[in-house]
Parts: structure tokens; sequence; C-alpha cells
């Protein structure tokens, strides 16, 4: 795990070396073990080292022994020692071992194509010299990071495309600047997330996950070489028995985490106190003869805690544990430095809490964690696909007093839901309201939840984007085939495509463990595991209301029961209340003042002067508010750090390979 940067154009070397420098500078939290930088004719990579695999031997950037190609490499390929092996059974000789020399090896061999080989987490630059080609390539699910963008400006470096681990870097860039993208911003205010390539910062693109670019000659082409796919919901399911699929889901996975304890240094495991990460921490514990550390976030708040089911994890793998505990205090002082590393607004304080989890894991020396990660997307594990299964049963007899009822089930941990009438869960959940073929159906009540947050856009944002729909353009972007598939694999593209990589995996992932040199590896994203659920059947999946059914018989011999028959509870993180109270910090008026809203432009200064009032009045806000208080608060923070210029600085790299 490491931050990559680089540069194509007609940049002189001295000039090419000290850009390097500067944006490598601001990647420093993402490889404090090593640094390097190279500026060729024609283009530049430059690499922070975070130190995995052959501590000795991995530096970046890496070279093949003539000095025609160059790779500065971000993530982990996990299979590297079967494709070493097998390089070299073909006559192919290495000087290291580590998975680096076996993704430019590959290259060598194959060009850009290699990437299918590669069972990884990963996103990589190649600078082919001899055919003045660059290539950027990202792992499948989109756990890494890759941004790009071009130098607008005159002079040397004019035209010149820039590429990084993070935003933060290009903004090192000369004439690289940091404004909001207006359609990203109501495009995360409706879909949490916005739609790759956009970022929050306008011209700022990010490489979509299992995308390849080339660049040769000056010709650019943007390709998948992986995708998500399902079998048409009317293609007979293949003839297997329950066992089977329950042994080939555990095979599948064991194997997937035997990979990912492959390092040169100790990995650990998180333990949410879930079906998912204990399962993961179990599989790991088989692979760790030296024993496993595990970590988790406790909450003070009843509803988000979970210590009991971690507790009894611990208790039942004999791992050495630590616990972070997170208050509403600690969330609300790190906010800011978590707006700055996520780089977007967010809707949710989520990200928080794991923000602190990897500070704790680096502060007990470790520098690796499995996490549980991807388990709900593939196995159909969120409580929106029986949402949506509910929706349709009610819509099926609308004057049913009876079927109502069934959504209380959906939501055991959100008290008021409890109370609600039958025609008001109606209302709440839309059941009835979308049409059964609409191909957003099972996400729709949460696109109009999330959307109601607009109301505080101001006048001049509001007209900016007058008759823009985040969700018509999402609906354009499904692939032609999505049609013939099962409404559940329907909702699980959904959340696959777009939740995973543009917010679990980024906001939550990837730019809260790396603020802090952590690397997260996650079993349930092997891409083998991806596409073994994928052609499961719906009913293996989610059995009734049973969610993650085939992943609960994987497990039922590694977890308690205690663990295996909890339904599902979400992560969360106390929201607005984070910010409320005698305890709320000091950077909350200036970031909601009237002023400081009328200067960023975006948001109804008065709306949200009786939003925040409304925030610290009500003990538990709904959801609507909570996600706009939260989107207002960091999208102001975001504007304070980035589009205002006060970001905060880092020395520049100035090791040279």
């Amino acid at each position: 795990m490491c931050g990559l940067v680089g540069y194509l154009g007609d940049i002189s070397p001295d000039a090419g070396a000290s850009l390097l420098g500067a944006m490598a500078g601001a990647l420093a939290h993402r490889g404090p073990d090593d640094d390097g930088l190279v500026a060729l004719a024609g283009a530049g990579l430059g690499h922070t080292r975070l130190a995995i695999v052959d501590l000795e031997g991995g530096r970046q950037p890496m070279a093949t022994r003539d000095g025609g190609t160059w790779i500065s490499f971000n993530g982990e390929v996990f299979n590297h020692v079967e494709l070493r092996a097998a390089m070299r059974a073909r006559g192919r000789r290495f000087a290291t071992t580590s998975d680096t020399e076996v993704i430019l090896q590959l290259y060598e061999e194959q060009g850009p194509d290699c990437v299918a080989a590669l069972n990884g987490d990963f996103a990589f630059a190649i600078w082919d010299a001899r055919r003045r080609r660059l290539v950027l390539a990202r792992d499948r699910a989109g756990v890494r990071p890759l941004f790009y963008t071009r130098c607008r400006g005159p002079g040397a470096f004019s035209g010149a495309l820039v590429f990084a681990s993070e935003i933060k870097a290009l903004l090192r860039a000369p004439d690289v600047t940091a404004e909001i993208d207006p359609v990203a911003l109501d495009q995360l205010f409706t879909l949490w997330a916005p739609l790759p390539p956009r970022t929050a910062f306008r011209d700022i693109r990010e490489l979509p996950p299992a995308h390849l670019m080339v660049i040769e000659d000056g010709r650019e082409t943007l390709r998948p070489y992986w995708r998500l796919g399902f079998p048409d919901r009317d293609a007979p399911p293949p003839a297997r028995r329950d066992d089977d699929r329950r042994e080939e889901t555990l095979a599948l996975l064991d194997d997937a985490t035997a990979l990912r304890m492959r390092a040169d240094v100790p990995v650990g495991a998180y333990l949410s106190g879930g079906l998912d990460s204990s399962l993961v921490a179990a599989l790991a514990a088989r692979h760790a003869p030296g024993g496993l550390r595990t970590f988790s976030v406790t909450f003070d708040t009843p509803e988000h805690d979970e210590r009991v089911h971690q507790a009894a994890m611990v208790a039942h793998l004999g791992t050495r544990h630590a616990a972070v505990g997170c208050g509403t205090g600690s969330i609300a002082e790190i906010f800011p430095e978590v707006v700055r590393h996520a780089e977007r607004p967010m809707l949710r304080t989520a990200p928080a809490p794991l923000y602190l989890l990897a500070r704790r894991v680096r502060d007990s020396g470790l520098k690796v964690v499995l996490t549980g990660e991807g388990a709900d997307e593939v196995f159909a594990g969120y409580d929106i696909f029986k949402e949506a299964r509910l929706r349709r049963f009610c819509a099926r007899q609308p004057g049913s007093r009876m079927r109502p009822h069934l959504l209380r089930r959906l939501y055991p941990y959100l008290p008021g839901l409890q109370e609600q009438t039958p025609d008001a869960l109606l209302a709440f959940f839309g059941a009835g309201r979308d049409a059964p073929d609409d191909p957003l159906y099972s996400h729709r009540p949460r696109f109009r939840g999330t959307a109601a947050t607009k109301m505080f856009f101001s006048g001049d944002l509001r007209a900016r984007l007058a008759g823009y729909d985040a969700t018509e353009e999402l609906a354009a972007s499904l692939p032609a085939e999505f049609r013939r598939w099962h409404p559940l694999h329907q909702a699980q593209y959904l959340e696959f495509t777009l939740l995973l990589p543009g917010y679990i995996l980024s906001s939550q992932g990837d730019r809260m463990a790396m603020a802090h040199g952590i690397e997260g590896r996650f079993p349930f994203l092997d891409h083998r595991v991806i596409d073994f659920a994928a052609a499961l059947p719906p009913g293996a999946k989610l059995k009734g209301l049973t969610e993650k059914h085939i992943l609960r018989q994987a497990s039922r011999d590694l977890v308690p029961e205690s663990i295996l028959a909890r339904p599902k509870q979400p992560y969360r993180a106390p929201d607005s209340a984070s910010f409320a109270g005698p305890a709320a910090p000091g950077y909350l008026a200036a970031a909601l003042a009237p002023e400081a809203l009328r200067e960023a432009g975006l948001f109804n200064p008065a709306a949200v002067g009786r939003l925040a009032e409304k925030c610290r009045e009500a003990g538990t806000p709904g959801f609507r508010d909570n996600a706009a208080f939260v989107g207002i608060l960091s999208t102001q923070l975001w504007h304070r750090t980035f589009a205002a210029g006060r970001p905060p600085q880092a020395a520049p790299l100035t090791a040279a390979v």
C-alpha cells in the first residue's frame, strides 16, 4: 500500500522532478517508509511507500532491466507468488520477490491486458518509454483510488496530464485548482457519491473501478477490463445442492483470506461484532500461527455499540484484542481531518470512528488489517434488499392492512419506526409509489430521502442545476442486460457499483486507513468470490427475509450462534448529535455562519440556520435532517480546506531514484 503520483507531458527533467516531489510530499501519510521519483523524457513517476512485501527489494518507481518500462504501484497483488512461478517456468528472471516486479514483467509479456491476471487491490501507472505509452489501471472493486486532470494554464506544464492516489497531490500541480463540481454535489446529495469519473472537484476525474486508461502517441482510450454480471432472471439455475454451495463458498473465502494474509509484516483484523468481520477473523486465525490481533470500535450510545458481540468473538477465537472508544465529542474533534482525507463531502459521520480505529492499529505497530467489507454487497446482506422485496409484496395487494406491518421487521434498531401506523409505513417506504419495472426501484426510497436534503441548496446552485436529475443519469448508465436480471441482482449491482466504491471503500475505507498508513484487505472482494456469488440464485443469498443465507450456512462451524443468528445491524455512528450540546466544536459556528455560507455560495443561510437549531433541539433528528446537517457541514469544511485555499501543508519530497 502506497501513494503514487506522475505526469505525462513534455516537461524538462528538472521541472518534472520538482513537480513530482511536491505532489508526492502531499502523500507522505500513505507511504511513510520510503519514497522515490524519476523524471524521464515525456513522463515521470513518483512513489511513497508503505513497505509490506519484500521490504528491502520493493522500492519504487521500479524499472525493467533495460530501463525501458517503469511502474509506480499502489496496493497489493495477492497472487504474485503463483504468477511469478508461472513466469519463471516460462524462462523469466526476477531480481526481487515483490508483487511490483510481477506486474512489470507480466506487462512485458502481455501488455495492458496483464491486468486480467491480477488478483488484488491496486492502482498503478506504467510508462512504456519505447512505445511512448502510459497505462493507468485500477482494481475491479475500486478499493484503491486513482485521480487525474490536466494542467490548464500557460507555461511549461500546459496540457500535461497529472495523476495521483489522492486529489490533494494534484492540487500541488501548476494551474490545478479546487472548485466544487455542482453536478457532483447534486449526485452526492442524491446518490451518496458522485458518478465516476466525476469527483467533488471540477475538472478532476477518477479512473473508474475495473478500468484501464491507455494513452499512446496522443491517443487516449478508456475501457473496462471486467464487469459485474448476473444470469438472466429466466435462466434455469444450476442444479446444485445447498451443501455444495456452502462448501464452495467456504473454500473460496478461506483461500481469499489466506492470500490476504501474505505479507512480510504482521496482519491483524477488524471485528465489528457482525457476521462478516467475525467470519473473516475466524478464517484469518487459521492462517496466523502466531495468533491473531483484532481491533474494534465501541460507542457510548447503545444503538451504535456492539461491544458485547465483539467480546463474544474475541473469547471464541482467543485473539489479542484492542478497542477504541468513540464518543460524540471525539467524532466532532476529528471531523475536519476526516473531511480533508476523504476529499469530498459526506452525509454520515461513520468514517470518523474508522479514522480513530486506524490510528489505534498504527499505534499498536501493525500496518495491515483484514475486514469484512464487501460481504453485504456480494451476498445480499443489506436491509435495502429486504426492503425492496417487501415493498413489492405490499404493492401486489395495495388494500392489505396486514402486509405493511412486515415493514417494521426491517429496522428493529430504529425504535421510532416501530410506532408507525400501516399508512405511515407505506408512505415512508413508498410501497406502491414506484413502477415495478423501474430500474432503480430498489433504491428509490433512499434516493428520495437523500435528495430531500437538497432543499437547503442556495438559489444560485438550484439555478445552475435546473433540469438536472442525478437518478436519470444513473439509470442511463446501466448496462443493457440490467433489465434481464432478477430484481435482487439489480439492487446488488447498484450497491456494488455505486455505494461500495463511491463511499464504503473510499470515505470509510482507503482514505481513513491510509491517513495513518494502514492497509485494509477485503477477502469478500476477491474477484473469484464476487463472480461465484453473482452466479448464485437469489434464494441462496436472500432466503425469505434472511439475508446472506449461504454465508450463514458457511459460517456455522466457525462463528458463535449468538453472532450467527443476529439480524443485520449496519455500521453507524452518531451524526448531528456529535456536534450538539456544550461540547460542540469551536469550528462549527464558523463553518455554518451566514457569511461563510454566502462565501461558499452553495446553501441557503437562513434554511441552514433553522436546520442547525432544529438539530440542536432534537434528541434524535430524522434521516433527512441528519443527512442534511452532516452533508452541509462537511461541504463547508471541504470548501474551507480546499476551495478557500487553506489546506494543511506537507513538506515536499526530495529523494530520487
